[in-house]
């Protein structure tokens, strides 16, 4: 059985013992069959691995990191109607369900994550269990990180329950200044440190992973140093490394590499995701295109020879925009031209014919870009079933993390900042040239947020950059424009009819506390302006 499988048998398990220990003669006596009586569980370290098994479900999926992305600069709410757009088009409130629900889903896998905790040591600790029982400890309180470090970063003071409550206890629930919180992610990430292995089973959290995060984290926070130093631990540990092929990167051939330091695990036909059907391009099997790729990102990659597409040097040709470009970009997105998992050729020219036409139906792309990450030949027979893992922590965010900490705190004289971003920039199948050891601080500053931009695209980190780089004011708002091709002679930009994106930078560096919420816990304080 694949490792990745893990979680998935051991829940389907849990539920079945929860269904056994309801079935008891004695009706009056009938344990819930909607929860786990402690009379019957918390009696082995199996218990427990159940127990942080169906915390993992709660991790991100495609999906989530696809949506993050569309409601920045570089990707698009493809279909206008879809409750995501309105939020896209800055025309939501409070009551947003899509507010709600990264509110409502980060909080679930808290308390996923407070009943482990809260019950772990009802399991007898003997010699032969200390150090599972300790491991599912730490993974349990990364996991809670996990989820916070998304909270304070969309919402900023949020409640900070660290135990399981009772409803009447989540009424009177009050925020936590967002400070507070995040020396509780650092308190609690280095608790987990000590408490996991380096090496652990695939999809797991293990002791790199707790670092990776609190390097992520502290980014986040504006606490440079500490991400510098969990970085470095991250890199002392020696067993996380550049991935060749970022071409093959998201790819079933390369699940589990030498790169991915925590991906939530799917398996086809047991527990699948459906990335295909809803980010294909629309020929393939009628994906529906969910978030497409903006002119945005699509003209940051900058030329094979590291020049921008606007210098005059550069050797860009805007008839031929995609030769010669960043290989990331076309392994990140379709362009005009790329081969389709069936074989066929993509062409979303306007009135080309193809069903990928832009304007030929509300599913197909309305930029004339489509996301390639996690795309696979092997889902076009059964787009709804795939099994591909969504990658969540990867060795090359850890890298472009110490740089941009090394950078904002100006030690750059060392040279450990350029050399980590030309890491990236110069892996196996991407190789651009290196950065200049000459580059002053804010030429770096600038180079590796490009860089962040570029390596991770469509993998649900832009939107809290461009927030704490506080860029996001000028980088959001706007029409949305795609693909520049020729008619007759002349270049014409594809623009997304009437669809215009707003940001207000005296309101939206935060979302709201979602309405429903403040409706049954009066105590909660509103963020500014909403």
């Amino acid at each position: 059985m694949k490792a990745r499988a893990f979680f998935i048998i051991t829940t389907l398990s849990l539920t079945i013992a929860s269904v056994v220990t309801s079935c008891k003669k004695d009706f009056l006596n009938t344990v819930p069959n909607d929860r786990l009586s402690g009379e019957f569980f918390w009696k082995t370290e199996e218990d427990a691995e159940l127990a942080v098994n169906a915390i993992y479900p709660n991790l991100d999926a495609q999906s989530q990191l696809f949506l993050l992305d569309g409601l920045t600069d570089i990707a698009h709410v493809n279909q206008f109607f879809a409750v995501s757009s309105q939020v896209e088009q800055n025309v939501y409130d409070a009551s947003s369900s899509v507010i709600a629900s990264q509110w409502s889903a980060a909080y679930k896998g808290i308390a996923a994550a407070n009943f482990v905790l809260d019950n772990i040591n009802r399991v007898p600790e003997t010699e032969t269990n200390k150090v599972a029982l300790n491991q599912y400890r730490g993974e349990a309180k990364a996991l809670r990180a996990y989820q916070y470090i998304k909270l304070a970063a969309s919402f900023g003071d949020v409640p900070l329950v660290t135990k399981t409550i009772s409803i009447q206890e989540g009424k009177q629930l009050v925020n936590a200044p967002i400070n507070e919180i995040w020396d509780f992610i650092d308190k609690e990430l280095k608790e987990a440190v000590e408490l996991l292995p380096s090496t652990i089973e695939k999809g797991r959290i293990s002791k790199g992973a707790a670092w990776a995060l609190n390097a992520r984290a502290n980014l986040y926070a504006g606490r440079y140093q500490n991400a510098i130093d969990a970085a470095q631990k991250v890199f002392d540990l020696n067993l996380y490394h550049l991935y060749p092929r970022y071409e093959k990167l998201f790819s079933y051939a390369a699940e589990g590499n030498e790169e991915i330091i925590l991906d939530r695990q799917y398996l086809k036909d047991v527990l699948s995701n459906n990335v295909f059907s809803t980010m294909a391009p629309y020929s393939q099997a009628t994906s529906t295109n969910t978030y497409v790729p903006t002119k945005s990102i699509a003209d940051l990659y900058p030329m094979a020879n590291g020049l921008p597409i606007t210098d005059i040097n550069s050797g860009f040709d805007k008839f031929n925009p995609y030769i010669d470009r960043d290989p990331r970009m076309r392994y990140s997105m379709f362009v005009p031209g790329d081969v389709l998992p069936d074989g066929k050729i993509f062409n979303p020219l306007p009135k080309s014919g193809t069903p990928d036409a832009i304007g030929s139906t509300f599913n197909a792309t309305s930029t004339g870009y489509t996301i390639k990450k996690y795309i696979n030949n092997e889902d076009l027979a059964n787009p709804a079933n795939n099994g591909i893992n969504s990658i969540l922590i990867r060795y090359a965010e850890v890298l472009l993390t110490f740089a941009e900490a090394k950078i904002e705190l100006n030690q750059i004289n060392d040279q450990t900042a350029l050399n980590a971003i030309n890491q990236v920039r110069q892996r196996g199948d991407v190789n651009l040239p290196p950065l200049s050891n000459t580059l002053n601080r804010e030429q770096l500053r600038e180079a590796v947020r490009k860089e962040r931009t570029i390596e991770l695209a469509f993998e649900g980190f832009r939107m809290f950059d461009i927030r704490r780089w506080k860029t996001a004011e000028t980088a959001i708002p706007g029409s949305v424009y795609g693909i520049t091709y020729l008619d007759n002679g002349q270049l014409k930009t594809i623009e997304v009819p009437s669809y215009i994106k707003k940001f207000d930078k005296n309101r939206d560096y935060l979302w709201p506390i979602p309405r429903n919420e403040k409706i049954l816990n009066t105590n909660l304080v509103q963020n500014p302006n909403w």
